[in-house]
């Protein structure tokens, strides 16, 4: 009888994946293996909502603060550690769980996605971020439109990160970033199932919102004060939603009320696109956030049970 592989819980932010998870764990012998891509950076622990050694409760978790604030970090980089530890964790003969909210990470573990970014050398990489810091997001991305105008519309010039990788894949591959879902695969790498949490809109929005303020409380300020004055400005982990607006602040292009509803608006509308993934690029099962253990492992075993047959 053939075992589940990998399971995998996906959901918008503040879905509640984190204490499904550490309940499932606990009931399938699993260890978690995070699936955000802003937890893999240290010194982001407030803005991410990175779990804490307490909520783990001894649950192991993998590949949350590999990362330098001022270090990249690539889908293609996460698929090759995700894919290791899944191997170690299966190894061990227990279940790996995938637990995020970025979905394209998610997918590239469990589907056979090939990635031309690969391909592109670090030193290449960091040339582009140094120019960035030169020139400035808008001659960036008018550089990229050049090139490849179909990526450079569907960038917005201050996501930085996603126009440094169009770029270096347009110039130093034989693609570019708008032809790259060609080479995205479709067909599973493992025996798993995807869990998805799915509140309902003005419910999870109201808990976008109680989860900023708990944030500004917490000290998300601060937090995002220690990577401004250790300067780090212009990187890929800044741009997560919760650091870009306190840092507009620090620039004193707004007020911080200004910045709190801005985070609070950009992490509605990030749940949004999160679900539209989910709904539209991954096999999800849905449940909600009251939905019981009794009720969720069937669904599980269900799964076991079909390899059967």
């Amino acid at each position: 009888m053939k075992e589940l592989e990998v399971l995998a819980i996906v959901g918008p932010t503040a879905s509640g994946k984190t204490a499904l998870s550490i309940k499932l764990a606990k009931m399938l012998n699993g260890e978690v293996i995070n699936g955000d891509s802003m937890q893999v950076y240290k010194g982001l622990d407030i803005g991410t909502a990175k779990i804490t050694s307490a909520e783990m409760e001894g649950i192991p978790h993998h590949l949350l603060d590999i990362k330098q604030p001022d270090e990249t970090f690539s889908v293609a980089e996460y698929q090759k550690l995700v894919r290791s530890k899944i191997g170690e964790i299966r190894a061990k003969g227990k279940l790996p769980i995938l637990v995020g909210g970025t979905g394209l990470y998610v997918q590239s573990v469990l589907y056979d996605f090939n990635f031309s970014e690969e391909r592109v050398d670090e030193t290449v990489r960091n040339q582009y971020y140094e120019q960035l810091a030169a020139l400035g997001p808008v001659a960036m991305h008018e550089k990229l439109k050049q090139i490849d105008p179909q990526s450079a519309a569907s960038i917005h010039p201050n996501n930085t990160r996603r126009v440094v990788r169009a770029l270096e894949i347009a110039e130093h591959t034989d693609t570019t970033k708008s032809a790259e879902p060609q080479n995205k695969g479709h067909e599973p790498m493992y025996r798993h199932l995807i869990l998805g949490l799915d509140v309902e809109r003005e419910v999870l929005y109201e808990r976008i919102n109680l989860r900023v303020d708990s944030m500004i409380a917490q000290g998300l300020v601060q937090e995002a004060k220690l990577l401004w004055d250790g300067n780090i400005r212009d990187t890929q982990a800044v741009q997560a939603i919760g650091y870009r607006e306190i840092f507009s602040y620090f620039r004193d292009e707004i007020s911080l009320e200004e910045a709190i509803e801005q985070i609070k608006k950009n992490s509605r509308r990030y749940a949004k696109r999160q679900l539209t993934y989910f709904r539209n690029k991954l096999p999800v099962e849905w449940i909600g956030p009251e939905t019981s253990m009794s009720e969720i492992l069937p669904i599980i075993n269900n799964i076991k049970q079909e390899s059967t047959l």
